[in-house]
């Protein structure tokens, strides 16, 4: 009650109640990490949320993409090959572009949604970044394995992060994954997230809701599942990052030739 009350006070609570805790533009939200609030008591109350064990994770997530997604763009650009990016659940996908936007090489992105208002994000956020021509936001599905494979220019580099957190079946997980593997170029990579633990994961299924506006109930896979279903459609792991907390995790894996 408090939360769906006084917590409007906050920004992020207010955005997170219209939108989806597990949005797009809640976890952009996140990222910005700026209190912003009605009245003083709002912003405490949003500096409060955004303090969360869950967000601080979240923010390291994005540290560890980060840093992850520029190793392997210079690894790709040093074999010779053109660097093609693809998300397939993006949202305003801000890590991305200031990762685009920061690179000394040339690159292509195709930054994938399903909700039109994260693509319309995405797309205002490159233009105030003043990014060219060379990124794409469409809508698609993350699930399609058909859908995925038939984007291009074919990526030499893959992501999806934050999403398969949020459904509990494999079956569409690995239908995914194969897809990413069906369009990525041979010796390409991928970067895949993982949500192993949360140590917030009840009282969360409890009080908020996702962005279907049902409440947000999250699935844990240990790493050893996510990286068996990973191995299943086609790629060997390589290198994996983790929080402090053990709450998320960030892994790279290349496509194995066929």
């Amino acid at each position: 009650m408090a939360l769906r009350t006084a917590g409007r006070l906050s920004e992020g609570l207010r955005l997170g109640w219209r939108t989806g805790f597990d949005s797009g533009l809640s976890l952009d939200y996140v990222y910005e990490n700026r209190p912003r609030g009605i009245t003083l008591l709002g912003r405490l109350i949003d500096r409060a949320y955004l303090s969360s064990i869950g967000w601080r994770g979240i923010r390291q997530r994005r540290i560890h993409l980060e840093r992850m997604l520029r190793d392997v763009i210079d690894r790709v650009h040093t074999d010779g090959r053109p660097v093609h990016l693809l998300d397939i659940a993006a949202g305003p996908s801000r890590y991305v572009l200031h990762t685009v936007r920061c690179a000394s090489q040339p690159m292509t992105a195709v930054l994938r949604d399903t909700s039109v208002e994260n693509i319309e994000a995405g797309r205002r956020l490159a233009a105030a970044m003043g990014l060219n021509g060379n990124i794409t936001f469409e809508r698609g599905d993350g699930f399609d394995r058909t859908s995925i494979g038939s984007i291009r220019p074919r990526p030499t580099i893959a992501i999806v992060s934050g999403l398969y957190e949020l459904f509990p079946e494999n079956g569409p997980v690995l239908a995914s994954l194969r897809g990413l593997a069906d369009v990525v170029e041979p010796g390409g990579y991928l970067l895949y997230t993982n949500q192993p633990w949360h140590p917030q994961v009840e009282f969360i299924a409890r009080t908020l809701i996702n962005r279907e506006g049902k409440p947000w109930i999250m699935r844990r896979r240990t790493q050893a599942e996510m990286d068996q279903l990973v191995r299943a459609a086609g790629f060997r792991k390589l290198s994996m990052e983790i929080d402090r907390w053990g709450i998320f995790t960030v892994s790279l894996a290349e496509k194995v030739a066929a």
